[in-house]
């Protein structure tokens, strides 16, 4: 028996260490296709079909990096490696997210969406990032299994001590026989609309182990033809501590100096095309595509930001930080990691490494653009 348990958990070590091999692997590619539509949106005078063209590239490169997140979330789940960053929320708030998350998916198909939330806050005791997945993955789930043309609704209201999150559709329902199953992992219907559609049969597990990890409850009901409906129920904060009001956020990117800047990726098509968005804002770069070589363009050009790719050949990019941090005359420079790892231990290693932020690739170029300024600023 124990040798059994023993193989089952080597099985599933094996599982989760592919999954986070599988999503490097994936994002990798991603990631140079973002950089380059991002690019073309850059240039003037494209026609209404290239400004769409450039949308539909964003958008489903946005499903994919979904897919992938949403794989490594159930790994990390049932390994018990995902710690929730809790703090007091208004789940209004966290609804509002979702629904603009999901808003290009939904349009695409011709859904209408009908969203009703209260007037006054719906206080939770939770993860922000982790309870809007919980949002999004039901309307992804609603606009999957609804014909074009259909209807979504999302209701937030409190009932007593709890949240309660309503997600209704006009889809063609759930069989019966599926019912007792419907949260189980991998599990999908066998119906032509799922299949054209896709999906892998995780977004609803999901949600189930990350509302459950918040102190609730999700309860499905269907009728075949009809649609179905989720309702989400959580524990809410009945006493909420007064915060700080938020400092004003400029709306739009700040002007700044040029900086000198280090690119460092094995992929080629990724370097060049982040040094074409970095040079089209002005800034002097400079790539590398090995540890080796990015050490020596360092150590001559002294940029005042490195972004640096983990999995480098010969020395990666975890060591040509720690000996990038020994160099005196380097000692300044911005580290940033670009990766497709993004759990809490890779997180912890680039700080331990040296680097100074973590990226998880597809990289958004305006997340690059908000560090770029911070150390202009720094530097005047």
């Amino acid at each position: 028996m124990r040798a059994r348990a023993d193989e089952l958990a080597e099985v599933n070590r094996h599982k989760d260490e592919f999954l986070a091999m599988l999503s490097h692997e994936l994002r990798n590619p991603l990631a140079p296709i973002l950089n380059a539509v991002q690019l073309l949106r850059l240039q003037a005078g494209a026609s209404a079909h290239q400004q769409q063209a450039h949308t539909i590239i964003e958008r489903q490169v946005g499903q994919l990096v979904h897919l992938v997140d949403a794989l490594l979330e159930v790994s990390r789940i049932s390994t018990g490696t995902i710690h929730l960053q809790r703090q007091q929320l208004d789940m209004r708030t966290i609804v509002e997210c979702g629904v603009e998350t999901v808003r290009a998916l939904i349009d695409q198909q011709r859904h209408t969406l009908d969203v009703r939330l209260p007037p006054a806050p719906i206080w939770i005791d939770g993860d922000s990032t982790r309870l809007e997945q919980v949002v999004v993955n039901l309307l992804n789930n609603a606009a999957k299994y609804t014909h074009e043309g259909g209807r979504i609704w999302l209701s937030l209201q409190q009932e007593g001590n709890e949240a309660v999150l309503q997600v209704r559709d006009s889809g063609v329902g759930i069989a019966p026989e599926l019912m007792p199953r419907i949260f189980d992992l991998f599990t999908q219907a066998e119906r032509s609309l799922a299949r054209s559609q896709g999906g892998l049969g995780i977004g609803l597990s999901l949600v189930q182990r990350l509302v459950e990890m918040h102190g609730g409850k999700v309860a499905a009901s269907s009728v075949v033809g009809q649609g179905s409906q989720f309702v989400v129920r959580l524990p809410m904060v009945l006493s909420v501590e007064p915060r700080p009001p938020s400092p004003p956020t400029e709306k739009a990117m700040p002007t700044r100096p040029s900086l000198r800047v280090l690119v460092v990726d094995d992929n080629v098509d990724t370097a060049t095309s982040l040094t074409w968005l970095l040079r089209a804002f002005g800034d002097d770069v400079r790539t590398a595509h090995d540890g080796s070589a990015a050490l020596e363009a360092a150590l001559d050009y002294r940029p005042h930001v490195a972004l640096l790719d983990i999995g480098l050949p010969e020395l990666d990019g975890f060591e040509v930080a720690k000996r990038m941090r020994q160099q005196p005359i380097l000692q300044h420079v911005v580290l940033v990691a670009m990766t497709g790892y993004g759990r809490e231990s890779d997180r912890q290693r680039s700080q331990e490494a040296g680097f100074d932020h973590h990226l998880v690739k597809p990289i958004k170029f305006a997340k690059v653009q908000e560090i770029l300024t911070s150390v202009s600023e720094k530097a005047r």
